[in-house]
């Protein structure tokens, strides 16, 4: 390194270290800045010995992280130490006990959290990854400062990834949008969620991200045009009330566009709002929710509202602690756009969450803070008998559900996520009312424990001392708070019949002339195909095996060396069951890994890969290789939990069958439609026709056609030709 480099880095450091004081968005005093100042040296002298694979200096990405803590998010001085120190511990000599002797005992609990989220579990029987992020999770309910920071982390981490090789980036980008933009979404922080999913899509599909990113680009002109023609239309009348307001457009992320394209099955253009219209006024507590009518009146009186799109989170604010009013507007050029109305106030909560929360705390109406939330989740989090990945799953549940209101016989109101039930709200109301359901009301009359809840419902639970759940429970409940105290119910009642099953299996077994010690059990496993012990003695336990099955397994065991035998036997039997013909004639165009291999394989049901797509190998505990897509709904999962079980795959030259294809048409039904679509699919070289399905209901023509193509630009050229045929609105590929 030479001495002009080194001078150049010095130079940096001290205007960072001004730039990190002067962004802050809390008052910093003098003692902030000291002890700043003092975490600042610790960090450049700790790190001094190592650089980042762009080859810049280590200690730019803590005074980065510190920067987005104090800026972006709006934390207070010992976050930002915190910041500055997280990866101190964990990568040169300084101990925990050093960090708490010079920045006190909070900054050291925080140094630790994060610390222990870093260390990987060394369990190859589960998910390193899942076991990550528990350890992570479970930090919450020590100081939210340690997910918080660790979010920021994880934000500058995903916005200078470019030097990384690109299975580390899609790992590491999985990661992001499978837990960390939902948990930045359920802190509140909207502003640092959406940057998260945008560079997740960057990454897990880049030419995806690009395509929408330079659609955005070119019509950023024609976007700017009509807000100011739609507030050209409503500045008059906001201003003869005297508001004090701002109105910007907000373009919708880049990732919330390709949402909407996948779950309308429109293209770019067909997304219909595509940006929102935001206004932001001043005003103080007394007057803030009056003043949001207001402009919701004003914005009404011009432009015709959508009645099913008002969203009220001023009344009943988000449990993020967000508030604001949402309306669908028929805007200019008949085109409906939404306008979000907030306070100041309002604006900073939704930006910075709920560091801005504090910072308004001693007003009323913010009692909804974030202990609210972890206290809500504590024991979903403390539940430490379910598997990582299930705990995973399980938390993630709670995070980007949607939120509805309901009401207690008694007039209470409880929010709950979207799509939950009235055992889930038996749950939510108390551990104990839940575990002892024995039916629901909802507005005065009986439903199944099933029923999901609607906003405005009032819901009474029935409760009995003798109800208790059983394992239908778990598909009538989606919270996973409710989901997980049902499965430790179960777990435990299963343990109390299995721990009586043992002794009733010593006893049979007795009398069998047979001893029940460690190998019995684990002949006993493996005669009745189990997986546990506790298997074994729930079933005995719970009568499913009985004294007959226990002397068939005697007799068994007495002649040990047939049924051997017979096990050798059925084993060789296994491959046998295959069909040759069809591996071959699926099997010989994709490969794997860098050597790329050809190995056996199936193609995934959940996405139905077809030759050319974009896919990956996952290698599953007991089927082999499955395919799947690199943009199938399970993918993301896939590849943060298990990336070390992912292999990359793809297509070469082939010359096999063919693979199945469905695609949709819709339009106006005309003369002749029909005859011309099935004349396009005919004319198409290398296409073999399966079936078709054509419905007209008045003047609306739909369609299904099945064909078997031999790669994915053939089926590309299909859609392209058939979305020619005059009439037709739509094509698209199941």
């Amino acid at each position: 390194m030479t001495d002009e480099v080194l001078e150049a880095e010095k130079k940096e450091l001290k205007k960072q270290y001004k730039e990190l004081l002067r962004i802050s968005y809390r008052t910093l005093s003098k003692e902030d800045k000291k002890m700043i100042r003092s975490a600042f040296d610790v960090a450049v002298d700790a790190h001094k010995e190592q650089r980042r694979k762009s080859g810049e200096a280590y200690v730019f990405h803590p005074i980065a992280v510190a920067k987005i803590v104090a800026s972006e998010i709006g934390l207070d001085a010992t976050s930002i130490v915190s910041a500055l120190l997280h990866d101190v511990v964990e990568d040169s000599t300084y101990s925990l006990a050093d960090i708490e002797q010079l920045f006190g005992e909070t900054v050291a609990r925080i140094v630790d959290g994060l610390t222990k989220i870093s260390s990987m579990s060394t369990d190859k029987n589960v998910s390193l990854q899942a076991e990550n992020f528990r350890k992570m999770l479970l930090t919450l309910n020590e100081d939210v400062r340690v997910i918080i920071i660790k979010i920021a982390d994880r934000l500058h981490n995903m916005q200078t990834m470019d030097s990384m090789p690109p299975n580390k980036q899609v790992k590491i980008a999985s990661e992001t949008l499978y837990i960390y933009a939902p948990l930045a979404h359920r802190i509140g922080m909207y502003n640092i969620k959406t940057e998260l999913e945008d560079l997740g899509l960057k990454y897990t599909e880049p030419n995806v991200y690009e395509d929408i990113l330079s659609k955005i680009k070119e019509s950023k002109e024609e976007q700017d045009a009509y807000i100011d023609s739609f507030n050209s239309i409503i500045k008059g009348s906001l201003d003869a009330e005297k508001l004090n307001y701002d109105i910007k457009g907000r373009p919708k992320s880049i990732f919330s566009i390709r949402r909407k394209m996948l779950i309308q099955n429109v293209s770019f253009e067909e997304v219909y709002d595509k940006f929102a219209v935001r206004i932001i006024y001043k005003s103080d507590a007394e007057n803030e929710k009056f003043l949001a009518w207001k402009i919701y009146s004003i914005v009404t009186d011009h432009f015709r509202p959508n009645p099913t799109r008002l969203r009220d989170w001023i009344s009943s604010p988000k449990s993020t602690g967000y508030e604001a009013l949402h309306i669908t507007v028929m805007g200019p050029k008949g085109r409906w756009v939404e306008v979000q109305i907030r306070s100041e106030r309002m604006n900073e909560i939704a930006e910075k969450g709920f560091a801005a929360h504090y910072r308004y705390k001693n007003k009323e109406k913010d009692d909804q803070t974030l202990e609210t939330w972890l206290n809500k989740l504590q024991e979903t989090l403390e539940n430490s008998e379910i598997s990582a990945v299930d705990f995973v799953e399980e938390f993630k549940l709670n995070l980007y559900a949607k939120e509805i209101f309901v009401f207690s016989p008694m007039g209470d109101l409880y929010s709950l996520p979207k799509g939950s039930t009235a055992l889930d709200f038996a749950f939510h109301v108390h551990t104990e009312v839940g575990l002892h359901t024995r039916g629901t009301k909802v507005n005065g009359k009986l439903v199944p424990l099933s029923n999901q809840l609607k906003s405005g419902d009032q819901v009474e639970i029935i409760t009995s001392e003798k109800a208790k759940p059983t394992a239908n429970w778990l598909d009538y409940a989606t919270t996973g708070r409710a989901r997980s105290k049902i499965k430790s119910s179960l777990k435990l009642e299963k343990k109390k019949i299995a721990d009586d099953g043992k002794v009733i299996l010593a006893r049979k077994l007795k009398s069998l002339k047979i001893t029940l010690d460690e190998k019995t059990i684990n002949q006993l496993v493996v005669y009745f195909k189990l997986r546990t012990s506790l298997d074994l003695f729930y079933r005995v336990g719970a009568g499913i095996i009985d004294n007959t099955k226990l002397k068939d397994f005697a007799s068994s065991r007495n002649n040990a060396f047939v049924s051997f035998f017979k096990n050798r036997i059925r084993k060789t039997e296994r491959p046998e069951e295959l069909n040759k013909d069809e591996l071959t004639s699926k099997y010989d165009s994709l490969v794997f890994g860098k050597e790329q291999e050809k190995l056996d394989y199936k193609l995934a049901a959940c996405c139905n890969p077809i030759s050319g797509d974009d896919v990956f190998g996952f290698i599953t505990v007991s089927d082999g290789i499955k395919v799947h897509k690199k943009n199938c709904p399970n993918a993301l999962q896939l590849q943060s939990n298990y990336s070390y079980r992912i292999l990359k795959a793809k297509w070469i030259d082939s010359s096999q069958d063919g693979f199945k294809a469905e695609i949709n048409l819709s339009g106006i039904d005309t003369m002749g439609l029909v005859n011309e679509v099935t004349k396009v699919i005919s004319n198409n070289l290398g296409i073999n026709m399966k079936s078709v399905l054509f419905e007209s209901d008045d003047g609306v023509f739909t369609g299904k056609v099945t064909v078997v193509v031999q790669n994915k630009s053939i089926l590309t050229n299909l859609i392209k030709n058939l979305k020619k045929i005059s009439g037709i609105d739509k094509v698209t590929r199941v």
